[in-house]
């Protein structure tokens, strides 16, 4: 699906996506991890440092992390 070229409202609408960066980003380097995680232990933010560890360890990304729960 997509737009008509002959639908009027289209004309002179830039794309959404123009001059962003469309694909896969970069994983984060060393120094941001442990940027965060120094971040994160001076915060005094041990679930959410405990999420980050997790995700890294175990390569998942942030959609799936939102999907786990407490007990």
């Amino acid at each position: 699906m997509g737009y008509s070229r002959f639908d009027p409202a289209t004309h002179g609408r830039a794309p959404w996506n123009i001059g962003k960066t469309v694909g896969t980003k970069r994983p984060l380097t060393q120094k941001q991890i442990w940027a965060i995680r120094f971040f994160l232990d001076r915060e005094g933010r041990l679930r959410d440092r405990a999420l980050f560890d997790l995700a890294i360890d175990s390569k998942l990304r942030g959609c799936d992390l939102v999907k786990i729960k407490d007990w």
